[in-house]
């Protein structure tokens, strides 16, 4: 008690057990603050990895849409090519059926006759109709005789000697015309040489 003597007097020390409990009111309330703080901080982490679940889910969902609508491509598209083989051909049948009919009536007109003049006459006739109804559609045949042979091109059937100096290594006769499809040949010419 000797030491309380020594100790200053102050009134507003005197204890108050209030004052002791407010100040341990404060510092749970410290405590609470951090322990608040400590637990959004563990909401946080938890918050995001719900968001980033959310987020994979939705990707997941874009990703399947995106592959079921390349499967649906690629299927009409497999089908409307298997259409197209089946009616490639149709514009060009249906172009050539006047040249039909017109062989139709050659033969009937000249089943009776014997003039060769009227049968050849007929043929160059259909023939000429022919050929404008095929390069209206692409055909072209390829201008062979007398150039020089490209293997792209041509095809050698054989060798001759050449008629003249300025043929050799050059087409002398083309046995088989080629032709070709718009730039692209779709057949080729065969062709005879001069050595």
């Amino acid at each position: 008690m000797a030491d309380d003597k020594n100790l200053p007097q102050d009134d507003n020390l005197t204890a108050d057990p209030t004052h002791v409990a407010g100040e341990m009111a404060d510092g749970d309330g410290e405590n609470t603050a951090a322990t608040e703080t400590g637990a959004e901080a563990t909401a946080a982490p938890h918050h995001e990895a719900t968001r980033t679940d959310a987020e994979l889910a939705e990707l997941k969902d874009k990703y399947l849409r995106l592959a079921a609508e390349f499967e649906n491509y690629k299927r009409r598209t497999t089908k409307e090519r298997i259409e197209l083989f089946k009616t490639a051909s149709q514009e060009l049948m249906t172009a050539l059926l006047p040249v039909l009919d017109d062989f139709e009536r050659a033969r009937n007109a000249t089943a009776e006759t014997t003039d060769a003049n009227a049968v050849r006459e007929s043929i160059e006739i259909i023939q000429t109709k022919l050929n404008k109804t095929l390069q209206q559609k692409g055909l072209t045949a390829m201008e062979a005789k007398g150039g020089d042979f490209d293997a792209e091109l041509h095809e050698a059937i054989t060798q001759i000697p050449a008629p003249s100096d300025d043929l050799k290594g050059k087409i002398v006769d083309v046995v088989e015309q080629g032709y070709y499809l718009g730039d692209k040949v779709i057949r080729h010419a065969k062709v005879v040489l001069g050595q």
